[in-house]
C-alpha cells in the first residue's frame, strides 16, 4: 500500500511538473509572438518615413516630440479672433475674408457677336480690350481691396496651428456686417443690403462704379489635423512627392482615416506581456513543486522574469538596443531575486 501511495505521489508530481513546463512554454510563446508583432509594426513605421503620434484631443506638447508627425483632433479654440479693422467686422473663426466687387461692364461674345451687360465683378475689367469699348468704359482700380484676416491664435487640443494649416480649413459661411459699427466716413458711403454693404443709393438698382463689400469666414467645426510638432505648434512637415506636408479633414477622424497606408498598431501589447509573465510565473511555481523551493512565489516570479525577459531582450537586440537593454535589465533583476530566494531557502537551519 505504501508503494502504491508513493507511485501516486510520483505520478502527481510528474503531472504537475509537466503542466508547469506547458505553462512556461506558453508564456515564452506569447511574449515571442507579442514582441514580433511590435517589431513588425515598428519596422513598418520606419518604412513609412517618420514616427507618427496619435495624440487626439488630449495630447500635450512634451519633450521628445519635436519633429514627429501627429494626429490632433477636436473643436478649434479661437484665442484671438480675426477682425477687419476698416469695417469693424469680427468673426469667431480661424479666417475672415473680405470680398469687394464693383458694378462694371463685361463683354460676352457668342458666335463672334459681342454684347455687354453690367454685373458685379470682383476684379477691375479693362474695357480697352473690348471689341466695342465706346460706351462701356469701366471706372478702373477698386478704392477698397479684398483682404483675408487670420486669427491671432488658434489652438487644436493643446497645440497652436500655423497660418498655413489654418488657410487649408475648408468651408465658408457668410458673416453679415453691422452697419451701426461702421466708422463715420464709411457709414456715409455704405448701407446694408442683405448680407453685404453697398454704395448704391438704390441697392436694387446699382449703377456703374458702385461697390459691394461682403464677408465670409471658415466655419467653426470639429477638425482633424495631421502635421509636424514644432515646440507647442503644429506646422507643415517637409513635403515629399509634391504633398503639402500636412492634412486637414472635417470631423473626428482616426489615424488610419488620415493615413490609410499607415500600418495598424497592434492591440493589447501590455496585457499580452503581463499574460506572458503570469504564465511563466505559474509554470515556474509548478515546476518547483518537488523541490525545496515549492510554493515560493518570489522564486517563481524571479524565474518567470528571467525567461520571459531574456527571450524578449534577445529578440530586440538586432532592432532596438534601448528596448533590448530594458528587457535584459528585467531579466537580471529576476535572476537576482531567484538567486536570493535560493540562498534564503538553502541556508543552514532553513526548512
Amino acid at each position: 500500500m505504501s508503494s502504491n501511495y508513493r507511485m501516486n505521489q510520483t505520478g502527481m508530481a510528474l503531472g504537475t511538473r509537466l503542466a508547469g513546463a506547458v505553462l512556461l512554454l506558453a508564456g515564452l510563446g506569447l511574449v515571442a509572438w507579442n514582441e514580433r508583432r511590435v517589431m513588425d509594426y515598428t519596422a513598418a513605421l520606419v518604412r513609412h518615413g517618420s514616427p507618427v503620434l496619435d495624440l487626439g484631443a488630449e495630447g500635450r506638447p512634451t519633450a521628445g516630440q519635436y519633429g514627429a508627425l501627429t494626429r490632433v483632433s477636436g473643436m478649434p479654440l479661437i484665442v484671438e479672433a480675426p477682425r477687419d479693422p476698416e469695417f469693424d467686422v469680427r468673426a469667431e473663426s480661424p479666417i475672415l475674408i473680405r470680398h469687394v466687387e464693383m458694378f462694371q461692364w463685361r463683354e460676352i461674345t457668342v458666335g463672334g457677336v459681342s454684347h455687354y451687360e453690367l454685373d458685379w465683378v470682383d476684379r477691375p475689367i479693362d474695357a480697352t480690350n473690348f471689341a466695342k469699348p465706346a460706351g462701356h468704359v469701366n471706372p478702373g482700380a477698386f478704392p477698397i481691396q479684398g483682404r483675408q484676416f487670420e486669427a491671432g491664435e488658434v489652438k487644436l487640443g493643446n497645440f497652436k496651428l500655423s497660418e498655413t494649416i489654418l488657410r487649408a480649413f475648408p468651408g465658408r459661411v457668410t458673416i453679415p456686417p453691422d452697419e451701426k459699427k461702421l466708422p463715420p466716413n464709411l457709414a456715409a458711403t455704405f448701407q446694408r443690403a442683405g448680407d453685404a454693404l453697398v454704395t448704391s443709393a438704390k441697392p436694387a438698382n446699382p449703377r456703374l462704379g458702385d461697390l459691394r463689400v461682403s464677408w465670409e469666414a471658415v466655419p467653426l467645426q470639429p477638425m482633424t489635423v495631421l502635421a509636424r510638432i514644432d515646440d507647442d505648434a503644429l506646422v507643415p512637415a517637409a513635403s515629399r512627392d509634391g504633398d503639402n506636408g500636412f492634412d486637414v479633414q472635417v470631423g473626428e477622424r482616426s489615424l488610419l482615416d488620415v493615413l490609410p497606408a499607415l500600418p495598424e498598431q497592434p492591440d493589447a501589447v501590455m496585457p499580452a506581456r503581463a499574460g506572458a509573465f503570469v504564465l511563466a510565473i505559474l509554470g515556474s511555481l509548478l515546476l518547483a513543486c518537488t523541490s525545496r523551493l515549492r510554493n515560493d512565489v518570489l522564486f517563481a516570479i524571479g524565474i518567470g522574469a528571467v525567461v520571459v525577459s531574456a527571450v524578449a531582450g534577445v529578440m530586440w537586440l538586432a532592432g532596438d538596443a534601448m528596448a533590448a537593454s530594458v528587457w535584459l535589465l528585467v531579466a537580471v533583476l529576476g535572476a537576482g531575486l531567484a538567486i536570493w530566494r535560493v540562498q534564503q531557502r538553502t541556508a543552514p537551519g532553513t526548512h
